[in-house]
């Protein structure tokens, strides 16, 4: 180790944890905002008179924005340095949140919610790379629990914030509230960020972004309308999903003949990286897909409202809590071979709970598995980033966070469609009301018409019917919670080849060695 590397101090010092305060703002932006916008959703369709399917594009054009800047920041942090992409990152998202509040139809807040996605989606590989190069490897597993305190608090306190501001305000305030934190976080920024050190020497793959942006778009969007559709066969699905496919798959062949592809697919050769990697990406599936339904039980099946769905949710917050800053440190001193199976198992056992869930199950039981899980997934998300990224050279911090970024993207994004049509193909099993039909002509079945009632609508229907309805609706989310709960039991096939053993760290020019990543054997 060099004289630098062992200067570096083992605690996080005021200034890392001055530069892991501007990161944490922008993180806590961009990933309050995925959440807070879905629980508004019902009121774009009041607002703007516009169907559900036209107003999930809200959801949908965000996400594709994301998908298509993210291969972007890699090379754009090298070419341009990190503290000005970031800013100008901030400055997109800021200025797309404020345009969204002054949106008048629906289509001017899908266009808005695009920009404002050009920005969120630079914010998080950004971020994980100023903070690593802040730090150094020696120390990242403490500074990734800091920065995954909003990844894993959001999904809780959006519903809690988005419930609240509708209530209390309007659905304007849902954007509105990014403008505080945006300017200061643009202000905080320019005075902690260290000046750049920017790398102009690198050429742009314009090959390589023709193939990779659209075919990561398309695919994402083929996915994403899967919910709505209700099956692969779709040709909005599917033609969409295989041309997206046929691209990545082209962009995957061509990227190793460039010195300096979009995507260096040549980090995978880590195998730190890909592993960790493998690990993340099923982990999103499992988790971020299910975790979409756990306050959509609360609304639909207990008849909650929005706020109280996200109070119901807070103990999952709690727990990741409290095992977060003690999973950072560890990750730094234990391999975390040997710790994010043990995390895992407690998000198994938590999970479990809610594939016995009926019309009246326990919300003590309930509350206290979403506990348990959260002590799991303060253990597992963030020891296995650090894994994938600490065996890094400096130069190579932004293009490994990239990957990791672009898989966590994608796989949240085909969990959550996965949950949804299996939600949703249930949901339809249920047995149609005779002489009852919805505004559209279509029939209402029992479980929509327990649904309706359950978020405060008056039918004149008899109880046993609305009774036999929504332990209907209850039993399809215990369905859908064994596919989540088989999926996380899968999590534990990639996290059982994490390292086991101490690696070294590299760190390029900030401290030790910057030849290739430590291979593991």
């Amino acid at each position: 180790m060099t004289e630098q590397a062992a200067a570096l101090p083992e605690k996080l010092d005021g200034a890392v944890l001055k530069i892991a305060g501007v990161v944490v703002l922008g993180a806590i932006m961009s990933i309050l905002d995925i959440t807070v916008v879905s629980v508004a959703l019902p009121t774009f369709q009041t607002e703007f008179d516009a169907t559900y399917a036209q107003v999930a594009w809200t959801m949908t054009g965000y996400t594709l924005a994301l998908a298509t800047v993210i291969p972007l920041s890699g090379w754009a942090a090298d070419r341009f340095g990190t503290k000005r992409l970031y800013m100008l990152a901030l400055l997109l998202f800021t200025l797309g949140s404020v345009l969204c509040a002054t949106a008048g139809s629906i289509e001017q807040l899908v266009g808005y919610r695009v920009l404002q996605g050009l920005g969120g989606g630079m914010l998080m590989p950004l971020g994980m790379t100023i903070m690593t190069r802040a730090a150094g490897p020696q120390r990242i597993g403490r500074l990734m629990a800091v920065l995954g305190i909003p990844m894993l608090l959001g999904p809780i306190g959006g519903p809690i914030l988005g419930g609240w501001l509708i209530e209390a305000a309007s659905w304007h305030w849902v954007f509105l509230i990014n403008l505080p934190i945006g300017v200061i976080a643009l202000v905080y920024a320019q005075f902690a960020l260290p000046k750049d050190n920017s790398q102009p020497g690198e050429s742009f793959d314009f090959v390589g972004m023709l193939m990779l942006s659209p075919g990561l778009a398309l695919f994402l969007f083929g996915v994403s309308s899967l919910p709505e559709t209700g099956t692969i066969t779709a040709p909005k699905v599917w033609i969409t999903m295989l041309i997206g496919l046929a691209l990545l798959v082209a962009f995957v062949v061509y990227s190793f003949k460039p010195a300096h592809p979009l995507l260096d697919l040549r980090l995978f050769r880590n195998r730190n990286l890909a592993v960790s990697s493998v690990s993340l990406f099923v982990f999103v599936i499992a988790f971020m897909g299910a975790g979409l339904l756990f306050p959509s039980y609360f609304l639909q099946v207990r008849g909650e409202s929005t706020l109280h769905a996200g109070l119901l949710m807070a103990p999952q917050g709690l727990g990741a809590m409290i095992t977060m800053p003690i999973a950072g440190t560890l990750a730094d001193r234990i391999p975390v071979g040997r710790t994010v199976p043990f995390a895992m198992a407690l998000i198994a056992a938590g999970f479990f709970t809610f594939t016995q869930v009926g019309t009246d199950t326990s919300y003590l039981l309930l509350c206290g598995s979403l506990f348990v899980m959260g002590l799991g997934m303060g253990g597992t998300m963030m020891p296995i980033m650090t894994s994938a990224l600490r065996t890094m050279t400096s130069h190579e911090v932004a293009r490994g966070s990239t990957l990791v970024n672009i898989l966590q993207q994608i796989g949240g994004s085909i969990g959550s469609a996965i949950m949804s049509v299996i939600l949703t193909s249930r949901l339809n099993g249920s047995d149609p009301i005779p002489g009852l039909t919805s505004r559209s002509g279509e029939p209402v079945t029992e479980a929509g018409a327990a649904i309706a009632h359950q978020r405060g609508a008056e039918l004149p229907l008899p109880p046993d019917l609305l009774e036999r309805g929504l332990r209907f609706v209850a039993d399809s989310f215990g369905t859908t919670f064994w596919v989540g709960f088989f999926l996380v039991l899968a999590t534990f096939i990639p996290i059982a080849f994490l390292p086991r053993k101490r690696q070294p760290a590299q760190v390029g020019e900030l401290g030790t060695s910057a030849e290739t990543p430590v291979m593991m054997h």
